[in-house]
C-alpha cells in the first residue's frame, strides 16, 4: 500500500516517520517547507499538493488541527480527493465533529474513495514507540486495510463501528479526562489544605486504587494546571465543546461529568 501523510505536527510527525520507515511507499505534504525537512532522513517523498500526493497514494492518512482544516484539505482546490483514485481511502486521524467525517464520507463516495475516521490517543511519544491507540469508524473492509499501516505507530486499534463512532469515542474519552483534571487537582487543594503536602499525596495516590492518566499530568505540572491549559486548554474547550453538543443533539443527558469538565475548563480559564 502507497501511502500519504498531511499534517506534521508534534503527533502526525512521528506517526509519518514510522510508517515511512516501516516499509511503506510514504509521501508527504506540508504547507511550510520546514515541516518537511525532519524526514530528510527518510525513504519518504514529497508532494507540491495534496491532490499530487493523493495521485500517489493509496490511503491517505490526516492528521491536521480541525473540523475547517480537513474540509481544506480534502475539498478545497487542489484537495486530496481532486487525486485519490477509484478505491483508495482516507483516514481522518483529526479529532472533529463526527458529522464531518459522515459528510465528507458521502462527498468521497461519490467517487468510489471509502473515507474511515481514526483519531488517535497517546501523543508523539506514544507514536514513537509504536503504541498509539487509534480509535475507528467506518466501512470494515477499509479498516482492515488500512490496519497493517496503522499498526507501525499503534496498538491498540479498536474497530467501534460505523463512520463517526470512532470520533465520539475519542470525545468521550477526552470529556472523561477533562473531568478527571478537575477531581485530581481539587482532591491536591483539599489534601494541601489539611496539611498533606500535594508532592507527597500525589505520589501516594500515583500508586494507589485513585490513580489516573490527570493526576499524572498534574504532578508532572508541578501541581498545577497552569502548563495544560497553556498547551491543552482551548483543545479541551473544542473536545468538551462537541461532545455536550452531541448529547443535546441527541437529547441525552450527560451527567455529573460534563459538569466535572467545566468545572476543569472554569479553572483553566477556558469557559466552554
Amino acid at each position: 500500500m502507497r501511502v500519504g501523510f498531511i499534517g506534521l505536527g508534534s503527533q502526525g510527525g512521528p506517526m509519518a516517520r514510522r510508517i515511512a520507515e516501516g516499509g511503506y511507499e510514504t509521501t508527504l505534504w506540508a504547507r511550510r517547507a520546514a515541516s518537511l525537512e525532519p524526514f530528510a532522513d527518510t525513504p519518504a517523498k514529497t508532494a507540491d499538493s495534496p491532490s499530487a500526493l493523493a495521485a500517489q497514494c493509496d490511503l491517505v492518512c490526516l492528521c491536521v488541527v480541525g473540523d475547517a482544516d480537513v474540509r481544506e484539505v480534502l475539498t478545497g482546490d487542489n484537495g486530496v480527493l481532486a487525486g485519490l483514485a477509484p478505491g483508495s481511502i482516507v483516514a481522518v486521524h483529526s479529532t472533529v465533529h463526527p458529522d464531518t467525517c459522515r459528510e465528507l464520507a458521502e462527498v468521497a463516495a461519490k467517487q468510489q474513495v471509502s473515507l474511515i475516521d481514526a483519531p488517535v490517543s497517546g501523543g508523539g511519544m506514544a507514536a514513537e514507540a509504536g503504541r498509539l491507540l487509534v480509535m475507528v469508524g467506518g466501512d470494515a473492509e477499509a479498516v482492515e486495510r488500512s490496519r497493517p499501516v496503522f499498526a507501525t505507530y499503534a496498538d491498540p486499534i479498536v474497530h467501534l463501528g460505523d463512520i463517526g463512532s470512532g470520533q465520539t469515542t475519542k470525545l468521550l474519552n477526552n470529556l472523561l479526562f477533562t473531568a478527571n483534571l478537575a477531581t485530581a487537582q481539587s482532591t491536591l487543594a483539599l489534601g494541601e489544605a489539611l496539611g498533606v503536602s500535594p508532592d507527597r499525596l500525589g505520589e501516594v495516590i500515583s500508586n494507589g486504587t485513585a490513580n489516573s492518566f490527570a493526576l499524572g499530568r498534574i504532578t508532572s505540572a508541578g501541581g498545577t494546571l497552569d502548563r495544560l491549559a497553556l498547551h491543552a486548554g482551548d483543545l479541551l474547550r473544542k473536545d468538551v465543546g462537541l461532545i455536550a453538543d452531541l448529547a443535546t443533539a441527541a437529547d441525552v443527558r450527560p451527567g455529573i461529568v460534563l459538569g466535572a469538565a467545566d468545572a476543569t475548563l472554569d479553572l483553566m480559564g477556558k469557559q466552554r
